[in-house]
């Protein structure tokens, strides 16, 4: 996740820490989390560093007997070929301007900010941008990537890309920044405004790998820009209710655009979910009036861009329902350019960190996210429907109907998915939910209510198709204070984060129980005061820390990349 308040000035390809954003859970609610303090600005994406090696170098056993299975079969004459060794040389931990990748390996630019996507796009001209032109071209500051093969080809396919958020004193020569409060964007422009609008969202190209690289293919058909404009459908229990509507949508099911989006996922069908995060910054204004407790509870208004001076529906005084429209998972198609995304609010309204998801045993579908931000919620969503694995259309609007859950983490290592439903526990209208769209557009106040576990941030969340297990990626917190720690949070002051492995009780991921254990105690193991967990064969550069996003190889091996690698001592 990101936000411009971090904003350095750093290549295009790294991305940004959160800023303390106004918005947290109340302190009453149980904690979770070993106390993690700094905010780092840069997240280094490790590639083949973090593999099955280093997340088996934690003291975790069931972690060191994986990396000993993994290893035989490598060894072996059949392993070999399905679970490569990884043997190359590590490269030394670090961050400077520079990219530095393993020996006998490789980095090429494949996209840049500015070149072409759609067909007849212009050249990137810096100098002279205009949102007609951003609008056709690759968007600004790449979060989640996905792959959808063409035809069942590993080679040939369709990448999708979230643009997440602009600096303006990167994109504009001798702009600088427009945000502090020494400025209050006085260099700014409806011009300029619209071409950040532009620049976020998503793009769609098609790639083809050839003589060993991948390149994109011009012109391709399935190429397509979503951006702050783009027309988009509200659906599942949150369309059309009264906190919906707008003065230009006053049937509450249709929206211009999606903003701040960052991790994602894509689904069997071949969809994709790209999640919005950080979303209060986009709004203008003071939170004030009858919804004055729910702004406040998302952080907003945040101010982070002038926008809603340009755009009523950006300034809250002017359009007080408008941000309730975003904040979702929305689903698109990238198959077809010409298809309406759909925010799909059955899983709720938050700071959506990922949506990884996984077919369950019984044929529902299952997606777990973050709520990214210190002393939020991790959230899963259960469809009603099943996967129809024959019939891809058949599962266009799935996500629409189900239940969505939030966690509360026990000190004994259970766990309880505790269910958002409006009528159960204290979800009643006393207690302002009156309805279940109601507890989905205020998901954050509805698991306050229900007493779920405030977590250190919780970023990416996956499933391991391989084993089950599911990892919650925890970045840090630096305001977690000494006197919260307890059995489930064993460390204080610690700067660099920690990893939850969850196990659903019986292996179903429908089922509301679970067991959790603590993976990785992330930090240098050199610095006894960090408390980090790490096999003492890791080596000096193997440790890492701040864990953001993560994913699951066909091999069953957890990767995780990270917000830095820094040892804390500034």
């Amino acid at each position: 996740m990101a936000t411009k308040e971090t904003a350095l000035p750093l290549p295009l390809s790294v991305q940004f820490e959160c800023a303390e954003d106004e918005g947290s859970s109340p302190g009453e609610n149980p904690t979770l989390g070993d106390v993690i303090a700094a905010r780092f600005d840069r997240r280094d994406l490790i590639k083949g560093l973090l593999g099955c090696a280093a997340i088996a170098a934690t003291v975790s056993p069931v972690a060191l007997m994986v990396a000993e299975e993994a290893r035989a079969q490598a060894a072996s004459p059949g392993g070999a070929r399905n679970t490569p060794s990884f043997n190359f040389a590590e490269v030394a931990a670090g961050s400077d301007e520079r990219h530095h990748v393993a020996a006998d390996h490789q980095a090429e630019i494949l996209i840049r900010w500015g070149d072409p996507v759609l067909p007849g796009a212009p050249a990137f001209d810096p100098q002279n941008q205009t949102a007609a032109a951003q609008a056709q071209q690759f968007g600004y500051n790449n979060d989640f990537l996905g792959f959808a093969p063409i035809n069942g080809n590993p080679e040939h396919g369709l990448l999708v890309a979230n643009h997440e958020y602009t600096n303006e004193e990167l994109m504009f020569p001798r702009l600088g920044r427009q945000d502090l409060q020494t400025v209050r964007f006085a260099g700014m422009t409806k011009a300029i405004a619209e071409i950040e609008m532009m620049a976020h969202g998503g793009s769609v190209i098609e790639v083809r790998r050839e003589g060993g690289s991948w390149r994109v293919v011009p012109n391709s058909r399935f190429a397509r820009r979503i951006t702050a404009e783009t027309p988009m459908q509200i659906t599942g229990p949150a369309a059309g209710h009264a906190m919906m509507r707008t003065n230009e949508d006053p049937t509450g099911t249709r929206v211009r655009g999606m903003l701040n989006n960052c991790a994602g996922a894509m689904t069997p069908w071949g969809t994709w979910l790209t999640c919005e995060e950080n979303i209060n910054g986009y709004f203008w204004g003071k939170a004030e009036g009858p919804n004055a407790a729910a702004l406040r509870r998302y952080g907003a208004p945040g101010n982070w861009y002038n926008w809603g001076q340009y755009f009523d529906r950006f300034d809250i005084a002017k359009e007080p329902n408008e941000i309730n429209r975003f904040g979702w998972v929305v689903e698109i198609d990238p198959f077809d350019p010409q298809s309406t995304p759909k925010k799909r609010t059955a899983l709720g309204r938050f700071k959506h960190e990922g949506a990884g998801n996984i077919v369950n045993r019984d044929g529902r579908f299952v997606v777990y996210s973050g709520d990214d931000e210190r002393f939020d919620y991790v959230y899963k969503f259960v469809s009603a429907g099943t996967v129809n694995t024959a019939d891809k259309a058949a599962n266009r609007d799935l996500l629409d109907a189900g239940t969505l859950h939030v966690a509360r983490f026990n000190a004994d290592g259970t766990g309880t998915w505790l269910p958002l439903v409006q009528g159960q526990g204290p979800l009643v209208p006393e207690t302002g939910f009156p309805d279940q769209a109601t507890v989905l557009i205020h998901a954050r106040l509805a698991a306050d209510k229900l007493g779920a576990t405030r977590m250190d941030r919780p970023e990416d969340v996956e499933a391991n198709p391989k084993t089950n297990k599911v990892y919650v990626m925890l970045t840090n917190n630096a305001r977690r204070k000494p006197e919260e720690v307890d059995a489930a949070n064993p460390r204080a002051d610690n700067k660099f984060g920690h990893i939850i492995e969850i196990d659903p009780d019986g292996g179903d991921h429908a089922a509301t129980g679970f067991r959790w254990t603590i993976l990785v105690r992330c930090g240098d193991p050199a610095i006894a005061a960090v408390g980090a967990t790490f096999h003492p064969n890791t080596t000096r550069d193997g440790w890492f820390g701040m864990p953001d996003n993560c994913a699951i190889d066909n091999a069953g091996r957890l990767w995780v990349s990270t917000d830095g690698n820094s040892t804390g001592a500034t």
